[in-house]
């Protein structure tokens, strides 16, 4: 499963920091890793032009093989909330398809 991590022009983030959110992602989503052939991180800053709480918002879109990607966001304080919050909505949302698939 390959990881990749996308930012804003107006969010520094140190390579400490992109390691840190994909074990994030990784820990989470290792279940369903060798079905997902890649995992895209969206991180932005919503008030980037002010203050503010919650305003840290990471999309997570996964590439799985035959089906169409999967999205899930989340919006925190912080990147690495916003990181750990939408990895666990897409581990939801994929345990869900699965299910289904399972079912059908």
């Amino acid at each position: 499963m390959q990881i990749q991590i996308n930012s804003e022009n107006n969010i520094k983030i140190s390579q400490e920091h992109i390691d840190r959110f994909k074990e994030i992602v990784s820990a989470a989503l290792d279940r369903y890793s060798d079905q997902i052939t890649r995992v895209e991180a969206h991180l932005s800053d919503e008030n980037s032009h002010k203050k503010g709480p919650d305003d840290k918002r990471c999309l997570l879109e996964a590439r799985l093989e035959g089906l169409q990607p999967v999205a899930a966001s989340n919006i925190a304080s912080t990147l690495e909330l916003a990181v750990s919050g939408a990895a666990g909505k897409l581990k939801q949302s994929l345990a869900s398809i699965k299910g289904r698939l399972r079912n059908y």
